[in-house]
């Protein structure tokens, strides 16, 4: 971005080219609910479309946990990957960046560009097992500086699913006056036993991978790799469901191996694979401390329990939960639609895919999102 002599800010040349900024509330930092504290925190996001006059027609773009800033564009330099709702965000698409100007922040506690464990603490080192603990609020708080820098005071939409839903939950009670219309996608009001139970084993199998070192192995030359592709395996079988795995791979070996002579099933060189891709380029503290923040969502924690938190919200909100999610089943999205005043009907994403089903079924969730944003003009 480049500033101009009226002190707002525009988007540059380069539409989902990754950009920086450092924030320290003017030398008095970031103090966390959990007690910790950073000096500074640095925020890497992209940007699409343009920021019109009234700086009115933003809208905030919340990514899940594995997920980064790159919520749109092809694969190039510093992007491995085309972006995670492509299908979704772009000029006449249900987000259109010739209508919108759209931002996509990395999370704090992540490592594409964002403070995480992996950012250099003030004595030059990695963080490391010195990463204080975070929550989704924490984390909004710092979209809440992103947003005071690109000068929006409100922003048009914010749309998120799964951890970027709960993102997308704190800001609409946390923050009503600075939102119109919010989209929240498979997630429930706070973190359940069931999905803490999922995250737990996943933080446990990481930590328990020897080359961990108590979370300090930046400097060893080792890497908890294989203890982070476990724990991914986990989550993919949770994000997925039982039909579609059963109609997939069945009881298939793969490769045609013989399974008993020392072969695979294809259900497990598909979590193998998911593992091990995520392990070349996601880091373990980082999917540890998101974890960890999810486990501690809980929008009515210290605003007197979750009904009080929902009933004051008051601007739009859309809830959409997809059909057959067995991580955060549609109960949870039916109880956020019935406990927000004006929310309406929750509606349903049709799939097999489980909670994965935001990320998939880019059609019905782009209707979705396109007629919470109030259709095309």
């Amino acid at each position: 971005m480049s500033s101009t002599s009226s002190g707002f800010w525009r988007t540059g040349d380069e539409p989902g080219r990754r950009q920086f900024v450092t924030f320290d509330r003017g030398g008095t930092g970031f103090s966390l609910e959990g007690g910790g504290h950073f000096d500074g925190v640095t925020v890497a996001y992209e940007t699409w479309g343009e920021l019109n006059e009234n700086r009115s027609n933003a809208i905030l773009i919340l990514h899940a946990l594995t997920g980064d800033s790159h919520a749109a564009g092809p694969i190039s330099e510093g992007h491995p990957n085309v972006g995670w709702w492509d299908e979704i965000i772009g000029p006449g698409k249900a987000v259109d960046t010739d209508r919108y100007f759209v931002v996509c922040p990395n999370v704090l506690g992540g490592c594409q560009g964002t403070t995480g464990p992996s950012s250099l603490a003030t004595d030059g080192r990695p963080f490391g097992s010195r990463f204080p603990v975070i929550t989704i609020r924490d984390q909004v708080s710092v979209e809440v500086e992103l947003a005071h820098y690109l000068d929006i005071t409100t922003w048009s939409g914010i749309i998120g699913g799964s951890m970027g839903g709960m993102r997308a939950l704190e800001w609409a009670v946390g923050y009503p006056e600075r939102v119109d219309r919010v989209v929240v996608l498979a997630v429930g009001a706070a973190g359940t036993a069931d999905q803490i139970a999922l995250c737990s084993l996943q933080v446990r199998t990481i930590e328990a991978d020897p080359h961990f070192h108590g979370g300090d192995y930046y400097d060893t030359g080792e890497s908890p790799r294989e203890g982070l592709s476990i724990a991914r395996g986990i989550g993919q079988f949770s994000y997925r469901t039982w039909a579609e795995f059963e109609s997939r791979f069945g009881r298939h070996a793969q490769d045609d191996d013989a399974v008993l002579e020392n072969g695979r099933y294809a259900i497990e060189s598909y979590l193998n694979y998911h593992g091990d891709k995520l392990a070349a380029r996601f880091d373990p503290n980082s999917y540890i401390v998101l974890s960890e923040a999810m486990n501690h969502h809980d929008v009515g924690r210290g605003r007197g329990g979750v009904v009080a938190a929902l009933k004051n919200v008051r601007h739009h909100v859309t809830i959409a939960g997809v059909s057959s999610d067995r991580l955060y089943p549609r109960e949870l999205q039916e109880e956020l639609a019935r406990l927000i005043p004006g929310a309406g009907r929750m509606a349903l994403i049709t799939s097999r895919a489980g909670h994965d089903g935001f990320l998939i079924e880019s059609q019905q969730v782009g209707d979705i999102i396109a007629a919470a944003l109030g259709g095309t003009e």
